[in-house]
Formats: C-alpha cells, structure tokens, sequence
C-alpha cells in the first residue's frame, strides 16, 4: 500500500500573556485519507486552555458542504469544521496551556480509531498504535497517567499512523 504523506499545517495562536505562538505540524502518513479535526474549531484562533485534535476517516461531505456529511470514525456532528467532540472510537492528541509550561498527551478514552504519535520539539514523544498502547491514558493511569510537559508556546508533530 503507497503512503501518502499529507501535510496539513495549523498554526495556533496564543493571545494571552506573551502573545506567542505554539505551532502544530499534523501529518498523515496512513494509505488512506484523514480528515483531522480539532477542537476549538479552525486556525489562527485564541489558544484556550484544553485543545483535543483527532482524525476521521471514512468521511462523505456533498458538493464541499460544510454540514450534512458523515464519518466512520471521529464523526462530530456531521460537520466538516467540528464544533463538538468527535464520536467514539477516536485516538486523542490532547493539548493544554499553562503559564510557562504545556502539557500533552495521547487518550483512548474515547476509543482507538487511528495509531497517533505525538510529540513536542524538545519533549518526549508519545506513540500510540493499538487501543492497549501504553502512552495512551488511561492505560498509563497505573503509572500516574499524568501528561508530559513541554516549554510554552513549542512546536508540536502529530502524525496519523506513524
């Protein structure tokens, strides 16, 4: 199977405090399509606290419409810019800011749909490719389940099937 290497770049930006940036690279390197979604909706927005990216597949939208399509997995609502939460099984690259550091993580809370890798420039890499991965909360809860840290405002890779 040929992997295709779709890079889809979402810059976020952060209003608070410093007024600096984190920059999230997502890619896909699965043999099919993913329709990555996230949470607050688009790009080049107010970075609130909680952000949660994941990907959909099987997706149908009409003629390009924004609403009245459907995902096999992930699916929020029908919508192509998701305004809600993602229906399980969907694999969760999960992201929050706080002051000077960041926090991020890998959940199967909501179910397995796509391996994810998750990663910070200068921070540990997570990888996740099955619903037993042991990055992923809340199979990591009986080692503290806590999130890895990484500086304010750093780059961040999500890659769907690493």
């Amino acid at each position: 199977m040929a992997t295709i290497s779709l890079l889809f770049l979402l810059i976020i930006s952060a209003f608070a405090a410093a007024g600096n940036a984190a920059t999230f690279t997502i890619t896909n390197n699965c043999g099919f399509t993913v329709w990555p979604a996230a949470l607050p909706v688009g790009g080049g927005f107010q970075l609130d606290s909680e952000r949660r990216i994941w990907g959909r597949t099987g997706c149908s939208f009409v003629n390009g419409s924004t609403t009245g399509g459907h995902c096999s997995t992930g699916d929020c609502a029908g919508e192509l810019s998701c305004t809600v939460s993602g229906q399980p099984p969907a694999t969760l690259a999960e992201f929050s800011a706080s002051g000077t550091q960041d926090f991020y993580d890998i959940s199967v809370i909501d179910g397995f749909n796509l391996a994810v890798a998750f990663s910070c420039s200068t921070g540990v890499g997570l990888l996740c490719r099955d619903a037993s991965c042991p990055d992923a909360f809340p199979n990591n809860a009986n080692s503290g389940g806590s999130p890895t840290s990484c500086p304010a405002n750093s780059s961040y890779q999500v890659t769907f099937c690493p």
